[in-house]
């Protein structure tokens, strides 16, 4: 599955600080950090925008070619954003083989129109986007495809009820974390109140009318 992994092109650094990563960043690079494998942490720098773009994509295994080297199977362990949280200005990087078995997030995918959608003011909620889970670097997805076609209104899918699609998987995440569901809005619920309080008050003033004009031809009757 990964012997097609994305390549990352990086050039190890003999500097390492605050300050050079400041200048790799400045100069268009991503300082990083690669570990693992009972190897010495080694500082590369990667170009920023190829970089960025694969993450983003949902990309969590490569092949990085350090210093135009051969290409070593790497995971994505860790980012780190700046103040903002909004650029990335660091990656860890872990060394692995497709047989060893890690834990990752993997980005969930929904597909389908959720059947409860048809009534008034419904609407679906997805509380997690990504769910932790253990399985072989081989077996690893870039994405889980979930279908909430049939989730109607008031129905709920939680994690534990999300097939996996590989034997080796299992799920770390919370079981009961929710990934979907499908509500009526609050306002659709106090709309429907205030028609069923208006339609009352209707009733009760159309009550009262009839009410004073039976008493009205009683006293003229009477009269």
């Amino acid at each position: 599955m990964h012997e097609e992994a994305p390549i990352l092109e990086a050039k190890s650094r003999d500097r390492v600080g605050s300050r050079y990563a400041r200048r790799v960043r400045e100069s268009g690079g991503l300082p990083a950090v690669i570990y693992g494998h009972k190897k010495e942490p080694l500082s590369v720098s990667l170009d920023h925008k190829n970089a960025v773009h694969l993450i983003t994509e949902g990309d969590r295994v490569f092949r990085m070619a350090i210093d135009e080297g051969d290409p070593q199977l790497v995971l994505i362990k860790a980012l780190q954003f700046d103040y903002l949280g909004t650029h990335v200005v660091h990656a860890d990087f872990a060394r692995v083989d497709l047989d060893e078995r890690v834990h990752s997030r993997v980005r969930l995918d929904f597909v389908g129109e959720a059947k409860g959608l048809s009534a008034a003011g419904a609407m679906i909620m997805h509380p997690n986007t990504e769910i932790e889970i253990e399985c072989a670097i081989r077996d690893l997805p870039d994405e889980i495809e979930i279908d909430v076609s049939q989730l109607d209104v008031n129905d709920t899918l939680a994690a534990d009820d999300i097939a996996l699609p590989g034997e080796t998987m299992t799920l770390v995440s919370d079981p009961h974390a929710v990934v979907a569901q499908v509500r009526i809005s609050k306002g659709a619920v106090s709309a429907a109140a205030e028609d069923e309080e208006g339609e009352g008050e209707e009733g009760a003033e159309g009550a009262e009318g009839a009410e004073g004009e039976a008493k009205s031809e009683s006293k003229d009757e009477d009269s």
